[in-house]
């Protein structure tokens, strides 16, 4: 059982209570005992001789529920009727739905939205394709794409169990940046197939956003669709996690009094993430980085890098980091360490490793629901703590990235989301936090501050229009002053305030 009860696993228990005085606060100091944290205690019904009441609970994981179920009926003249699993509640009928904009209560609303006036606004497009931007959702919808091959620790799943994610991210879209998302979730894992199908549905939206596709297929997924695509493409698994890191990283090495150019980086975790941040650190002046996966550090001496079996990502890695070549399990390879990214798995790291590194140590144990090493074991050893988890200081979440750099590329309608828009957007996070707030526990926004996503857009729309690839100059790609397709002269233009 983890130490920390959580939202995830909250349990609302229905529970009867025979009329017997202090009867509820016996229960309520049961849960307690028993690890559980109550929240809301709701009445359903009263009588002369009992009480049944809702007792909202958090606990550490499902086995727990057990244990404070037992608890719960432990009590003379306490009986647990029924409980129910608050996150299934939340994803039932799914997290998303469609509403329309205007309403539909007359003929004449009828006939704009649809027949036959809609007719009108289909030839527009027809004559000039870049009207879809305006006269679509196109301008600010994406697609959530996944294929069900690596979703969140959970692995291979398939597409039916990777739409709940899909959902959730869609929320997020919506809920930060006002970015309408839908889910896609392919039912086959053939890149091929996968990139025919997104450029096949490519024309309803005004950006791709993939999810949840293992490497290293994901890799040579989205090169081909940046390539082959004028909108953007964007794999969060992968750039998402870099630039938060990169975030995370500009307030630490500010707060430790370090330079980038003189870390040392130990990335455990070789997979999307891995690789997107290992190239983010690069492209931001750090030169002294290794590389572990589940056979150690990746170097051009190891046996798979010999005989052709490492993939082309790892191999890449070979070729540009480890510039000593050491070689060895993570564990060995701490001694002198400023900074621990962790993108593997649970424990992947033993508490004692962390004694060998640098003063002032660095620890970004990202594993979830468990991190490769916890907060309280990390505590002897490091200065600075971080990881993927929302119970714990310095959260580490893509959340923070993904809602801004899409609404700033939506917003000028840029092609593509380049290195320097993702660089861009790591300094806008980073900056959220002001000099007189950082501290060991305060190195990266809360992913529910409201400032993040706007600062995010508007750095990421600056880069754009700096770099001459902005192809509008407005928000959702209206350019003031531009007349509406088929008005009649003098009718109201954007940008004049209507409409």
């Amino acid at each position: 059982m983890s130490a920390t009860p959580s939202a995830q696993y909250r349990l609302t228990i229905r529970i009867r209570l025979d009329d017997a005085q202090g009867l509820l606060g016996h229960v309520t100091s049961a849960i307690g005992d028993a690890g559980g944290v109550v929240g809301a205690i709701d009445v359903v019904e009263t009588a002369a001789e009992h009480s049944v009441r809702d007792i909202v609970v958090d606990a550490s994981d499902s086995d727990h529920w057990e244990q404070l179920i037992t608890a719960i009926d432990a009590i003379e003249g306490a009986t647990v009727i029924d409980t129910t699993d608050r996150t299934f509640m939340l994803h039932l009928g799914g997290k998303i739905e469609q509403h329309n904009r205007h309403p539909l209560k007359t003929r004449d609303d009828l006939s704009m939205v649809y027949t036959p006036g809609v007719a009108r606004v289909c030839l527009a497009i027809a004559e000039d394709a870049d009207k879809a931007f305006q006269y679509t959702i196109k301008r600010n919808t994406v697609a959530v794409v996944s294929d069900g091959s690596a979703v969140l620790g959970l692995g291979d799943i398939g597409p039916k169990a990777a739409m709940p994610v899909m959902e959730g991210k869609c929320c997020l879209f919506k809920e930060f940046a006002g970015v309408d998302a839908f889910p896609i979730c392919l039912e086959t894992g053939d890149p091929d197939e996968i990139v025919r199908t997104v450029k096949l549905i490519a024309p309803a939206f005004g950006g791709i956003n993939l999810e949840d596709i293992s490497a290293p297929r994901c890799f040579e997924i989205e090169d081909r669709l940046k390539s082959e695509l004028e909108i953007p493409v964007f794999h969060d698994d992968q750039h998402g996690t870099a630039v938060v890191v990169m975030a995370a990283l500009l307030n630490a090495v500010k707060l430790t009094g370090r330079r980038l150019e003189d870390l040392r980086v130990l990335i455990i975790g070789l997979g999307a993430a891995g690789v997107a941040v290992t190239k983010i650190l690069l492209a931001a002046g750090v030169s002294d980085i290794i590389g572990a996966d589940s056979r150690g550090a990746v170097h051009r001496t190891r046996e798979d890098y010999l005989d052709g079996t490492m993939n082309s990502a790892k191999r890449w890695l070979a070729d540009t980091t480890n510039p000593n070549g050491l070689a060895g399990a993570p564990a060995d390879l701490m001694e002198g360490i400023d900074l621990l990214i962790g993108l593997s798995g649970a424990r992947a790291m033993p508490p004692q490793a962390l004694e060998g590194m640098a003063p002032d140590a660095m620890v970004f144990a990202m594993a979830n629901p468990n991190p490769e090493v916890s907060p309280e074991e990390a505590a002897p050893y490091v200065r600075i703590m971080a990881t993927g988890r929302s119970d714990y200081p310095n959260q580490i979440n893509n959340v923070l990235c993904f809602p801004g750099i899409f609404r700033g590329a939506l917003d000028v309608r840029s092609p593509a989301i380049t290195e320097e828009m993702k660089m861009a957007a790591a300094h806008a996070i980073a900056a959220i936090v002001d000099d007189e707030e950082l501290r060991e526990d305060y190195i990266i926004p809360s992913v529910f501050n409201r400032e993040v996503a706007p600062a995010v857009a508007a750095a990421v729309a600056e880069q754009a229009r700096a770099a001459g690839t902005a192809l509008a100059g407005q928000e959702l790609g209206f350019a003031a002053g531009e007349t509406l397709a088929g008005a009649p002269a003098g009718a109201p233009q954007i940008g004049d305030g209507v409409g």
